[in-house]
């Protein structure tokens, strides 16, 4: 099976992100999860207009320039492999609206790892509050539990035994 490729934006404001509490969408493998802003390619889409494009669907806002942080592979004995291309927005502008997906709430920074998260969604979070270049993050999960972590290349988890 071939993987699915994605989007996921964390818009910042100040010291806040924007983030999405799954909570509304029918089976959903996302379900009671915070998230960042994004979803799959359309036909033709290239990152950057996946990107915006589901950032209005999702917000109603409009992006008009954003950092590209890294690609994501996700590996789940259950979904198949998901390629999943990471970014960063400041500059945006628009209202926001209600998402079907979930609801939208600004979150202070210092609190996102006390939200409801992926094990690994904290560990690309971490890369982008310490702005990390450009990278490669492979997670592999069984289940729901993150049993490998691969960052550039380099096994991070689980941590080799001393």
């Amino acid at each position: 099976m071939n993987g699915i490729n994605t989007t996921l934006c964390y818009l910042k404001r100040g010291e806040e992100y924007l983030m999405l509490h799954r909570v509304k969408k029918e089976g959903d493998l996302n379900k009671d999860k915070w998230i960042g802003i994004g979803g799959k390619f359309e036909a033709g889409e290239s990152p950057e207009d996946c990107l915006c494009r589901e950032v209005l669907e999702e917000t109603g806002l409009t992006l008009h320039s954003w950092r590209y942080r890294g690609i994501v592979t996700f590996v789940s004995d259950e979904y198949g492999t998901e390629y999943m291309h990471l970014f960063d927005s400041e500059d945006f502008s628009g209202e926001i609206k209600d998402c079907d997906e979930g609801d939208l709430e600004w979150i202070r920074r210092g609190r996102l790892l006390e939200l409801t998260l992926w094990e690994g969604d904290r560990i690309f979070l971490r890369l982008l509050e310490t702005d990390c270049p450009f990278f490669s993050l492979k997670l592999r999960y069984e289940g729901d539990h993150l049993v490998q972590a691969v960052l550039d290349g380099r096994q991070i988890l689980p941590e080799a035994k001393a």
